[in-house]
This record gives structure tokens, C-alpha cells and sequence, in this order.
């Protein structure tokens, strides 16, 4: 295919912009017009979420991943080099949100004109006021029979304090007014500040592995060029690469014979190791040092769970999977971890459960790979006040991810556990509903505030590991599905945690020992139990399973042994004979509980450990 000669788009001629918004307002609907407006794809009836590429997205109508594509577009006479970024709109991905926004130099915001603002637009437009980006508002699905434009221009006012007459309503299912938001953007967001008699610097803003052709990086270009061929240098790793090729994304890759500043493309450079690409790093000119951009702050991660492969033996073949994965998805943090039930693992740090489940799902997809995923905890701290443990640990707060770690009560001054500030935005219908759900998740209620006449925003205080379950599930079906939710990292505070051990037949169970809050221990206690009870196989003598908080026994199940009719051959007689009979049974029944041990099956394991799904 013919090569693109970049050279024709000076910096005046380019922008770069990103679209955000809540979930399912159109973002990607609208990324497709505009694909098709520009000529980069044929108008087709097939063009549906052209840039959701993996299966994953397709399969749940979401976006997962940022995707870039670059678009040509003729305004007033001048040739426009636009590079455009599709981002996904859950709260679990606001990492790729806030990782786009570092290339473009504005946004449009999309907002639903049914459904009006919701928590994650007001998170996302937060992300683009602080990043200094200008704003193009615009009204999607103005076609619904239940749209309400004007309502919807009156919220964007009061909230973001943007004038009713910058709103664009458009329809992006109809492409009824989507060329008015390209000459918006041409019209009021700037081009990049930047040289192309400046030294290369370029910015990796994302990567993919590739099996034939190693690390695919994609790169938005801060200063001078770059070509095939070029020597260049990795700020992080300070390692030297060969430049096999350079072009750009018109969703599909489009080799181009240069790059040049301002520009958003993509590099192969030989990259054998998955390691070496990392997010935010950044490339220069061999010999030509520049200051490095200051990257992205890494993801902190909300959700920690084990992941082990179903049998060891692929224990490998499930770490090269994963490494090329997180290659891909840099927001997920990998520990190893080894459990003495499910063997050799990893601890992998998510930044919500739907990250979660989208990373399982994409393990066995992409990389045919099936694995045990643990049910999901949050990282506590505990502040130690022995001498003996701080100098031990070389710090007197330690962060307990794995509950065999959690220290002893008497050695430690306070636990704390992570806490999120949550902003609910919800019909004001559902408010008496929403408020009874927060407190009994233990929350605190920091504001409230009227939208317009039917909409309410809510702020609360959670502790993290209260939402980490259910809670937006919980959300959803309280309100009918209208009730948006979106939280961000709030520090820790102080807690009264224990740790809860379940014993079998007296012994502990090193697996199924859990960090727990103290009001919350009973019920959480008595469900595991319950579920052990059925997890468990029968024996030939009684089991009690118990769950503990120190000494104190919280609650029990008993699983009934098998026992044999002794009395079966007693016709008639006296009752002492079949007392003898039954004492004699109890008895070695006794004597076997006392030298059986118990030993818990994997399956079990896996049954109780792994997520409830059913509840």
C-alpha cells in the first residue's frame, strides 16, 4: 500500500481531541460518524462501534479500550489532519480516560438528551477542566421520542458553567448535524504547542504486543520527527532501538514514510519484551537526550484478588499470557502470590470488578487461558506499636493485602481501610431508597445537591471494601437501572477490623481465613459455614465447622457423619442390646474424630473461595 507523506500538515493544521461521557451515550456511534463524514471508512449499515475491536467489547456493547484513529477533513479550503481518541465510559477504566486526554488538546463531552448527566460525565469533564482541555458540549440521541434537549442544555449550565449556545444537539445514529462538531473543533480547539526543528520527543501513550512483530507503541509526538530507520532511546529503560516502521492509525494501521510534531501514530521498533514499552515513557533521538514528559501517575488499584491457573502445569504458559495482557492493560498491578490450597499464583490489583471480569474474560479469549480467581479484597493498613514488628518490618504502617499477614491486635495501635468518595446521580424519586443502601453499607453522607427539578447528586464517604461486592448492582435494581455511580480514591481512615478463621474440627483453615469488619463478621461468619457445608464431602465421623475471631466461635455448621444401622439385625428384645449396640458405635465414632483429619478437596475450595455470582 502506498505510503502517506505526513509532511503536508504543518502543526497549525492539526488538532487532536478526544470523546468522553457516560456510559452508553453514544461516544463510539459518534466516533463512527465522524469516521464516515471525514471518508476513513465507507458508509456502510455494518458500521456499528467500528473502533471496539476486541471481542470482549463486542460481545458486551461496551468500549474497554482507547482507540485512536486519525481523520482527514477539508474546512474552508485547508486540509485538517484531525486525530481523534475513543474512550470508554466506566469508572473502571477512567485510567484510559485520563491517559487520552494527555494527547489531545480538548474534548467533546457527549451527554445523553434522555437521560442527562450522569456521575460519570461530571467525573470526566472534571479530568478535562483540570487538564487545562477546551470543552465542546454536544447532545446526542436527540432523535428518542423522550429527548429533552433543553433540560439537558439547563443542567450542563448550572453544573459546568458552560452557555447554553455552545451546545451542539446532534443525532449520531442519524448523523443529523455531526459535520457542525468538526468545524466546532476545528474552530475552538487549539493545535499543538509544538516544533519540528525541536529534538524528537515523543510519548507513549499506549502499546499492544504483536505475535509476529513484537511491541506496537502508539505515540503522540511532542517535537521533531521521526523515520524508519532512525536510532532511538527509551527514557525508562535506557535501551536503544531500530525504527522498522512508523504511520498512522486510520483505525487500521496506515504506514507513512515520517512523523512529525503534533502528529498521533504508531511505532514498531523491535521490541522483543513485553516489559519494555511501559506506559508514559518517553522516546528520543540517539545522542539527542531530552527531558523526559512527566508520564502518567500509575493507576492505584481498588480490587485485589488471587489468580491461579486451574492446573500447575500451566502455570507458564498463564505468566507469558498475563505479561502480555498487562502489557496492553497497564492499570492492572501483578504480585506473585503461592496459596497453600491452589498452589503457585499471582495477586492482581484491579481498578473496579468490572476490570476484573473484562481481564478474566480477555485471558480466556485472547489467550485461551482458564484460571481461579479468588473473591475480591481491598487493601488495609495497620499501624504497629511493637517495637519488635516495626523494626522487623522497617516501618511502623504496613499494608496487608493477604489476610496471613494481618497482624496481631495487641501489637498494633489502629487499623485503617481505604475509603472512596462516591458521587451518586439519581432521579430524586429513589433518594429515600439510595440513602437507606449507603448507610447499611456504612457510609457518610458529605452533600447533596439539586441538578434540576428531578435530579439529585449525592456525595458519600465509603469504605472501599462495602461497594467492592455489590454495591452497584445493589444501586441498579433499587433505582430501575436510572441511578449513575462513579467514586475516587479518599485515603483511609480508621476501623475496627478483625480477622475471621474458619477451623474444621478445631483447626484452622490457613485458605479461608478472611479480613473482616467487626459488625460484619456474624453474617459473613455463618454464610461461609453454610457454604462449606455443602462444599465439604461427608466422612465417616461428625465435622464441625466453625468460624472464629480469636478464640471466640461465632458461628457453626455440623456436618453429620455417615453412620451404619447398627440396630438393623435386632429383632424384638430387650432395649439394652440396642443401647449397647449404639453406645459402642458413638464411641469408635468418637475415638475417629479425635485421630481423622479433615482434608478439604480443591473443588471445595475453589466453590467457596471463588466469586458468588448467584446471590
Amino acid at each position: 500500500q502506498e505510503k502517506l507523506d505526513m509532511s503536508t500538515y504543518p502543526v497549525e493544521s492539526i488538532r487532536n481531541f478526544s470523546i468522553i461521557a457516560h456510559v452508553d451515550h453514544g461516544k463510539s456511534t459518534l466516533a463512527d460518524r465522524l469516521l464516515e463524514i471525514t471518508g476513513t471508512i465507507s458508509k456502510t449499515d455494518r458500521n456499528k462501534q467500528v473502533l471496539d475491536k476486541l471481542q470482549v467489547e463486542r460481545e458486551r456493547g461496551i468500549t474497554v479500550k482507547a482507540q485512536s484513529a486519525s481523520l482527514f477533513y477539508n474546512h474552508e479550503g485547508i486540509n485538517y489532519l484531525l486525530n481523534l481518541i475513543d474512550t470508554p465510559g466506566h469508572v473502571d477504566f477512567s485510567y484510559e480516560v485520563s491517559r487520552s486526554l494527555s494527547a489531545c488538546q480538548g474534548v467533546i463531552l457527549v451527554v445523553d438528551a434522555n437521560e442527562g448527566i450522569q456521575a460519570q460525565t461530571v467525573a470526566n469533564f472534571y479530568l478535562a477542566f483540570e487538564a487545562q482541555l477546551s470543552i465542546i458540549p454536544v447532545i446526542n440521541k436527540i432523535d428518542l421520542k423522550n429527548a429533552d434537549p433543553e433540560r439537558v442544555e439547563k443542567q450542563i449550565e448550572k453544573l459546568f458553567d458552560i452557555p447554553t449556545d455552545e451546545c451542539i444537539r446532534i443525532s449520531a445514529k442519524q448523523g443529523t448535524n455531526v459535520e457542525k462538531v468538526l468545524q466546532k473543533v476545528i474552530e475552538k480547539i487549539p493545535p499543538p504547542q509544538c516544533n519540528t526543528a525541536n529534538p524528537l520527543k515523543a510519548l507513549v501513550f499506549d502499546s499492544t504486543f504483536d505475535h509476529y512483530r513484537g511491541v506496537v507503541a502508539n505515540v503522540a509526538l511532542f517535537g521533531g520527527e521521526i523515520a524508519k530507520g532512525n536510532k532511538i532511546v527509551s527514557a525508562h529503560t535506557k535501551k536503544r532501538y531500530e525504527v522498522s516502521e512508523v504511520g498512522i492509525l486510520t483505525p487500521n494501521e496506515q504506514p507513512t514514510h515520517k512523523l512529525y510534531a503534533g502528529q498521533v501514530g504508531y511505532l514498531i521498533a523491535g521490541m522483543k519484551e513485553v516489559t519494555e514499552a511501559q506506559i508514559g515513557d518517553t522516546l528520543f533521538l540517539y545522542k539527542q537526550p531530552v527531558e523526559p514528559l512527566p508520564g502518567f501517575k500509575s493507576a492505584k488499584p481498588m480490587v485485589f484478588a488471587g489468580m491461579y491457573p486451574v492446573d500447575q502445569t500451566e502455570y507458564n504458559n498463564l505468566k507469558s499470557a498475563l505479561e502480555r495482557l498487562t502489557l496492553n492493560d497497564s492499570s492492572v498491578t501483578v504480585h506473585r502470590d503461592s496459596s497453600l490450597a491452589l498452589g503457585a499464583g499471582w495477586r492482581l490489583g484491579f481498578l473496579g470488578l468490572l476490570h476484573m471480569e473484562v481481564f478474566n474474560q480477555r485471558l480466556e479469549q485472547e489467550y485461551n487461558m482458564s484460571v481461579i480467581l479468588t473473591a475480591p479484597t481491598v487493601p488495609y493498613k495497620a499501624v504497629l506499636s511493637s517495637a519488635k514488628l516495626i523494626k522487623e518490618y522497617g516501618k511502623d504502617e504496613i499494608t496487608i493485602i493477604n489476610p496471613a499477614q494481618f497482624p496481631d491486635k495487641l501489637s498494633v495501635s489502629e487499623y485503617l481501610e481505604p475509603t472512596v468518595l462516591g458521587t451518586i446521580v439519581t432521579p430524586h424519586e429513589y433518594i429515600g431508597k439510595i440513602i437507606a443502601l449507603c448507610q447499611d453499607r456504612r457510609a457518610v453522607q458529605k452533600d447533596m445537591l439539586y441538578i434540576d427539578e428531578n435530579r439529585v447528586m449525592i456525595k458519600y464517604l465509603f469504605p472501599l471494601n462495602e461497594i467492592v461486592l455489590d454495591f452497584y448492582d445493589a444501586l441498579k435494581s433499587l433505582s430501575s437501572g436510572y441511578a449513575s455511580f462513579d467514586y475516587e480514591d479518599a485515603g483511609y481512615q480508621a476501623a475496627d477490623l478483625i480477622k475471621m478463621d474458619i477451623l474444621l474440627n478445631g483447626n484452622p483453615v490457613e485458605e479461608l481465613s478472611t479480613i473482616i469488619h467487626n459488625d460484619k463478621a456474624h453474617a459473613a461468619g455463618k454464610l461461609l459455614c453454610e457454604r462449606l457445608k455443602e462444599a465439604i464431602p461427608r466422612q465417616l465421623f461428625e465435622i464441625a465447622i466453625q468460624a472464629a475471631i480469636g478464640k471466640k466461635i461465632i458461628a457453626r455448621e455440623t456436618l453429620k457423619a455417615y453412620r451404619k444401622n447398627v440396630v438393623a439385625k435386632c429383632y424384638g428384645g430387650d432395649i439394652t442390646r440396642k443401647m449397647k449396640l449404639l453406645k459402642r458405635q458413638a464411641e469408635s465414632k468418637k475415638l475417629m474424630r479425635k485421630i481423622g483429619n479433615v482434608e478439604v478437596p480443591r473443588d471445595a475450595f475453589i466453590r467457596v473461595l471463588k466469586r458468588e455470582t448467584d446471590k
